[in-house]
Formats: C-alpha cells, structure tokens, sequence
C-alpha cells in the first residue's frame, strides 16, 4: 500500500471542495489538482465529503449521502488517478467507505469517539484524525493511540484552529512540534477550516476570513507542518458548504508555490543546523535558499 503521509521533498497535499457536488464540478476540480500535483511534484489526495452530518441548522447543506456520494468519489478516483480521502461519521459505514476511499478522515467533532476511531483503525486505510477544536496538543495522543489499536497503516494529526471565545477560531503555531511529538504521527495544517467563524455566516452557517489563508499557510509550512489540507472551488461563494473558507481554484497554484517554498526553506534550515556545528549563519541561509531554487530548476 503507497505511503500517504510521508512529506519527502515537498509537502503532502489534502485538497477538493467541501462537499461531494456534481460529476462536472467533482471531475474539474479533480483534474486541475492531478495537474497541480504533477507541476510541483506534490503528492496530492483529492478530498470531499459525502455527507456533512455536523452542519449547525437542519437545513444545511449535507451532500449526497454515502452511497450516492461513495459513486461520484469512486468516478473521480478512475478519472484522474488521484487517492481519494472521505468523511467517516459512524463506526458502520467504514466498511463500505473503505472500499472507495484510499484515506478515512474523522472530523473534529468526533475525534474522541472511541468506537469510531477503532473502527476506522480496522478499515485497513490510513486514518487522517483532526483535532477537535477544544483539545490540547497533548490530548489527541489518545485519539491516534484509539486508530493504531485498529491497525491502520498510517495515521496523520490535523491541526484546525481551537476556539477563542465565540464564533472565531486560532491557530498556535507551536502546537505543530506538539502533536508530532504526542502523537508521533505526521501534522497537517488545515489552513482552510482554521479560518472559519463558526455560526457567523447566513442563517447561522459557517462564516470565515478567506483572506487570511495564505500568511497562516504559510506560518504553518516554517512552524513544521508536514502536510497541508485546502479546500478549494471555482466559485466558492456558490458552493453549497463552507464558501467562505474555501480557495478559488485558480489561485491555488500560486498560494501553494509560496507556501512549498517556504516549507523546504525551513526544513533544509533545520536539516543544515542540526548537521552543521561551526557552518555559521551564513551557510545555513545558503543552503536554505538552494531548495527552492533546485526545485524550480526540475
């Protein structure tokens, strides 16, 4: 089975829209991520969600549903060649998640469902938990130790914000150190979800400060993500999920170029520091600035 979580050269890179929505959208946004994952030599898994079973008023938009939604996935996956990564919301579906969709995801709400999350360990998929957005670093070691015991073959920590107050999430830098080293799993960076304003949208949907995507984005890569999750659309304020807080397509490319470079910046500073006792400053900076440019030369 292909590893998923292994940042090698670059980041890895959860991306799609939201929500499961038509075949037409499903397949463009697909396409242009199997082309963007070959041009920056990044390992891509397309995400979308069959249902949303967490939205805060009855008549939020949920997606497809499980079947439905596992049919539209499955179609993206033979179109494109991507790995595909989908919402898991109870312990009975995993069975026939796991038999389209090449990563399980559990969302934050759910993070501390035992039952779920060794379910998912035993759909034999690596298991992308993220954290809940009360939870300390320290405290999602038990949600990863619940998937393991399942016996996934990989097991990834997103980090997406915590509450602060009401209606607003923000995201501490540190926690990236934090839950690698309490978890001792991969950390990805869910750049998009961390800037919603939960409630604070139409009618009580979600609201978010899109803007804000890129320089938190781009903070995570040097504060040690190992991978990074961005939701995307081609007119995110159409969507029917999270419009908000979702990238337009056609920016993506560029935010992402910034962002890997600036993740090989501070991986080849850190690589050069821990090597070099006597190198001084100057030949750590030197160093760090050849990634980039050696990537752009490929």
């Amino acid at each position: 089975m292909a590893q998923h979580f292994a940042a090698r050269a670059a980041p890895f890179l959860i991306a799609g829209p939201c929500v499961v929505e038509s075949d037409q959208l499903n397949l463009r946004i697909g396409a242009a991520l199997a082309e963007l994952g070959a041009k920056l030599a990044v390992h891509v898994i397309y995400k979308a969600s069959y249902d949303k079973a967490n939205r805060s008023r009855l008549a939020g938009a949920r997606g497809p549903g499980l079947e439905r939604g596992l049919e539209a996935l499955a179609r993206v996956r033979a179109d494109t060649g991507l790995p595909i990564l989908t919402d898991v919301h109870e312990a009975t579906q995993v069975s026939a998640v796991a038999q389209v969709a090449d990563v399980l995801q559990i969302p934050a709400f759910l993070c501390r469902q035992t039952d779920l999350l060794v379910a998912a360990g035993r759909g034999g998929r690596p298991v992308n938990v993220k954290k809940g957005q009360w939870m300390s670093p320290e405290g999602m070691a038990g949600a990863v130790e619940k998937v393991r015991a399942g016996g996934a073959p990989e097991v990834a920590v997103t980090e997406r914000g915590s509450f602060f107050g009401y209606g607003d999430l923000v995201v501490d830098m540190r926690s990236f150190a934090r839950l690698r080293a309490a978890c001792g799993a991969p950390v990805v960076y869910d750049a998009t979800h961390s800037v919603q304003q939960p409630g604070q949208g139409p009618d009580g949907a979600s609201g978010g400060l899109r803007e804000s995507i890129p320089p938190l984005l781009y903070a995570a890569a040097a504060a040690g993500a190992d991978g990074f999750f961005l939701e995307t659309h081609p007119d995110p304020d159409r969507a029917p999920s999270d419009g908000p807080t979702m990238i337009p397509l056609d920016r993506l490319e560029g935010i992402l170029r910034v962002a890997i470079d600036v993740w090989c910046c501070a991986r080849a500073a850190g690589t050069a520091a821990a090597r070099s006792q006597g190198g001084g400053r100057a030949a750590v900076e030197d160093r760090a600035r050849a990634v980039p440019l050696a990537r752009a030369k490929k």
